[in-house]
């Protein structure tokens, strides 16, 4: 049995708008495989079972045995058309892969140890994350579900980059990979850092007042109306 995620699909005849919006309402999904040397194949799904399946991250990432009738297709997911506000899959792209042929996907970025970061933990940072996947590229057998950065060790006012992700072998990151020094490189994003949390700013902003002179309190002190000297007068 494959490890590739199984989905099953039916071969399709019709195709346009008009074919595609009669296939949703008897609760199937249109789609498409491409690529390759095989012509593009108009497929169907089914809708609640492939949105079952999508529920799986590994599905936006990994090799997909697509089995077509009698026949099986190996393919990953390349594009979702979702419905604006429904749950409801509007169409589907799948592309044939060739076993010996590296591949472009996009991975999400997973943080290891966010509970324990010194920066937050000790420091009392507040963390944020600025990316949260990137494309990579590697034969299909190699593909990760994600990649992984460790938070444990970050302090405040310090970030983490696309150089310190922990990249398995024989995959590389796109951007990566013609950078010869990551430290002065403006293709080396920041994913993680640990900033200050908006009260300590708040707190730190604030210029404390300079206390009152002898003279300032002397003036604060005497009613507008009361001549100098401090004594009233009766006519």
């Amino acid at each position: 049995m494959s490890d590739n995620i199984q989905l099953n699909a039916e071969p399709r005849v019709d195709s346009g708008k008009g074919a595609s919006r009669r296939l949703r309402r008897t609760g199937m999904v249109p789609a498409i495989i491409y690529g390759g040397d095989n012509d593009p194949t108009n497929i169907s799904l089914e809708q609640n079972t492939f949105n079952h399946e999508l529920e799986n991250e590994a599905i936006y990432t990994q090799v997909i045995d697509l089995h077509v009738g009698q026949e099986k297709e190996e393919v990953i997911l390349r594009d979702l058309q979702r419905h604006p506000y429904k749950n409801v899959i509007l169409h589907a792209d799948f592309f044939r892969i060739d076993k010996k042929k590296p591949i472009k996907i996009v991975v999400p970025i997973h943080v290891l140890n966010a509970e324990d970061c010194v920066g937050v933990k000790t420091d009392g940072g507040m963390m944020t994350q600025t990316v949260a996947e990137i494309e990579i590229i590697a034969l299909p057998k190699d593909l990760p579900e994600y990649l992984e950065i460790d938070a444990q060790n970050l302090h405040l006012g310090e970030s983490l980059h696309l150089s310190d992700i922990k990249i398995p072998e024989r995959v590389e990151i796109i951007v990566l990979t013609h950078i010869e020094d990551t430290e002065h490189d403006d293709h080396n994003l920041g994913v993680l850092s640990v900033v200050k949390t908006r009260a300590e700013e708040v707190i730190s902003d604030e210029v404390p007042e300079a206390p009152d002179t002898e003279d300032e309190q002397a003036e604060d002190g005497g009613d507008a109306g009361e001549p100098e000297g401090g004594e009233t007068t009766e006519k």
